[in-house]
């Protein structure tokens, strides 16, 4: 897939230590990606016990919702403008947006602008909802089924979802530009005390990582540090008993799916700059996530976390060209590498509790 691709590895004068340092800020890239949806999906299934695979679609769904509030901040109206004029002397007619109209050129511009970090605020009750009505109406009839069970009807509703994503949009991948004010590079470099401009990287990729390490935090400080989440916790380590002192544990795990689709959608909606959003994109990604969650460990959060950094850092390495020289196809194979070797000698993952997937 072309998200698994690094930048390019080394610029003009660069020194094998600027080199090294932009493959450290690929791999966080790639890895935040990962890390976000592997995070959802250990939620879900550390929570409900199900495995989800169209977490996937989930992610693929909000990389449409950007793509849908550019399209609805750029919808346009003919008008007259008296200052044109064709070449037989008669006014233009040219498009207006909306959004200019309504609320004048400077707001309209700036809306037309942000529209990806303004579809933020629409992805997380869109996707919230999206959440609680796949877990209330398909989900929770597959708790007590064997796995192979949820895999197959929740891989069969991800085939469904870009199914009709490639319907409305088509499947061709759609541009969706980030503000102008993230556009270019930052000179990295010269914040590490390097030589300007030997290492530069995409403003947007920077925002991106950031943004990213931000919803991660937020999740573990909810789980972490509010009763909400304490009681969560307590359900994921042994839900029967918590339901014995009359705590309706399944209505938190309801909106603990609301928020793992909530989180998927955000990281969808911020990584359609990156990557153009086209209807098989939550696949690509699933995978790669499923790959990561197990090397983490079933039902771990910190786990789920670690690796995807981790693995986006060894699959950044890999996608050198010098790594691809001496071993050719490296960096697609080099997840499943590791997955195989970490489950050779540590069965349940890095973090991976005892129990978990084991009967």
């Amino acid at each position: 897939p072309p998200f698994m691709t690094g930048l390019s590895t080394r610029q003009n004068g660069a020194s094998p230590m600027d080199a090294f340092i932009l493959q450290i800020l690929n791999g966080l890239d790639k890895g935040s990606a990962y890390a976000l949806i592997a995070l959802g999906l250990t939620l879900i299934f550390g929570t409900l016990g199900v495995v989800n695979f169209a977490h996937g679609a989930l992610f693929m769904i909000g990389a449409f919702v950007a793509v849908t509030m550019q399209k609805i901040f750029n919808l346009s109206f003919l008008t007259v403008d008296e200052t044109q004029k064709d070449f037989l002397g008669n006014p233009l007619k040219v498009e207006t947006p909306y959004v200019e109209a309504w609320f004048g050129d400077a707001m309209g511009n700036w809306l037309q602008d942000w529209s990806v970090p303004l579809s933020i605020l629409v992805v997380i009750p869109v996707m919230f909802f999206l959440g609680f009505v796949m877990e209330r109406g398909l989900i929770k009839h597959f708790y007590k089924r064997p796995h192979a069970d949820q895999i197959l009807v929740t891989f069969g509703l991800a085939i469904v979802i870009g199914e009709i994503i490639k319907a409305f949009y088509g499947a061709n991948p759609i541009q969706t530009p980030p503000p102008t004010a993230f556009l270019g590079t930052i000179d990295v470099g010269s914040w590490l005390g390097f030589a300007e401009n030997t290492i530069a990287y995409p403003t947007w990729r920077i925002v991106y990582f950031g943004f990213s390490a931000v919803i991660i935090a937020a999740v573990f400080a909810f789980l972490q540090f509010t009763t909400f989440g304490m009681v969560v916790r307590a359900g994921m380590a042994d839900r029967e008993t918590v339901g014995l002192l009359g705590i309706d544990i399944d209505r938190r795990f309801t909106f603990m799916f609301g928020l793992a689709a909530a989180v998927a959608g955000m990281a969808g909606v911020m990584y359609a700059p990156i990557l153009s959003p086209h209807y098989n994109i939550g696949m690509d990604f699933l995978v790669l996530s499923f790959v990561v969650v197990v090397v983490g460990g079933m039902g771990s959060l910190p786990g789920a976390v670690l690796a995807g950094f981790m693995l986006g850092i060894l699959q950044s390495f890999a996608s050198m060209n010098e790594v691809k020289a001496l071993i050719p196809g490296i960096d697609q194979i080099i997840i499943y590498l590791v997955a195989i070797i970490i489950l050779l000698t540590r069965p349940r993952g890095l973090m991976g509790r005892k129990g978990v997937m084991e009967e």
